[in-house]
């Protein structure tokens, strides 16, 4: 399943309407992953490893199981005011709901992203773009 499929099955597939809050969710959420300039996906590696939960996200990046993780605890570590503000507006959620729904996201999109057991070097590229143009045709 490549990577779009993925993205498309956390979103329920074909049941979204356009302008859907999650779908919006996850190509911020992409965005800030293919973001070197910003962080990117070694960014929100140092944020979870900073709040605690390391184990969790050296879980998704490995080749077993993904360990889950709360909103809460996705919420402590990418900051009331920070990432997970702008994520939350990107999308026209609450910190909570954006927060809540990252900690279904995270684990799975970050699996996909590190193709085995190993975190990209160079970058993701326009993730997003992709992403927001394949919507974009299915609306």
């Amino acid at each position: 399943m490549g990577l779009l499929d993925m993205a498309m099955g956390m979103l329920g597939g074909d049941q979204q309407q356009p302008g859907d809050p999650k779908a919006q969710l996850l190509q911020a959420a992409l965005q800030m992953l293919s973001d070197n300039q910003g962080g990117g996906l070694q960014g929100l590696m140092g944020s979870l490893k900073n709040a605690g939960l390391g184990d969790a996200l050296a879980s998704w990046i490995g080749t077993g199981q993904n360990t889950p993780v709360s909103g809460d605890q996705i919420q402590q570590a990418l900051g009331d005011g920070g990432q997970l503000q702008q994520l939350a507006q990107a999308a026209g959620l609450s910190q909570s709901d954006a927060a809540s729904h990252l900690s279904e996201m995270l684990p799975g999109l970050i699996d996909r992203l590190t193709p085995n057991g190993e975190v990209p070097q160079g970058g993701l590229g326009d993730l997003a773009g992709m992403l927001g143009q394949f919507l974009g045709k299915r609306q």
